[in-house]
């Protein structure tokens, strides 16, 4: 097993996510000025189906560009919204509640 398999990565930027470095780190940053992030909390999910659709129906609200999940299956998972500017929280229910899922209070 002294046989390598090249993969064609000649480029030293070139490969997967974790391990490339950016060759521009200003372009590959966000400013923190030009965009908002908020956590919810979300109860019933419990597998990346869940996840793909609450993430799916919230990508869809005005103003959102992208969903993080941290899922706690079948407890109360965290979901951060990014956006440019704060979502309408009315909106934000309504995306959740058509993924057949329920926001959560903290517990805390």
């Amino acid at each position: 097993m002294t046989d390598r398999i090249e993969l064609g990565l000649k480029d030293e930027n070139a490969g997967c996510a974790c391990c490339a470095v950016p060759s521009n780190t200003e372009a590959s940053t966000p400013t923190a000025a030009s965009s908002s992030s908020e956590e919810v909390l979300v109860a019933g999910m419990t597998c990346s189906h869940c996840v793909s659709s609450v993430s799916e129906e919230l990508a869809a609200v005005d103003g959102v560009e992208s969903v993080d999940v941290d899922l706690n299956a079948g407890g109360i998972s965290r979901v951060t919204i990014h956006s440019a500017a704060p979502v309408d929280p009315a909106a934000v229910r309504a995306a959740v509640e058509e993924a057949g899922y329920t926001l959560a209070t903290s517990q805390a």
